[in-house]
């Protein structure tokens, strides 16, 4: 598990964008997988798919405020 202390915003806004990006196709594959595993009735603490989808939507949130204040 990669995310198991959320991510802040403050720090994300210090990264920059290409960093954003890795990060965000990191976390979807993090979150496929603990969904294949929370439906196998693997995944041992289902709070981390809660903690990866508030950090992704925070990711997207921060990368968004970067692509627009670049324009």
């Amino acid at each position: 598990v990669i995310a198991t202390m959320p991510l802040e915003a403050k720090k994300l806004r210090e990264m920059s964008v290409e960093e954003l990006r890795q990060r965000v196709a990191e976390l979807q594959k993090e979150m496929f997988d603990n969904r294949l595993k929370a439906t196998t009735k693997e995944l041992t603490n289902p709070l981390v798919i809660r903690h990866a989808r508030r950090d992704y939507a925070r990711l997207l949130t921060v990368l968004g405020e970067k692509t627009r204040a670049a324009k």
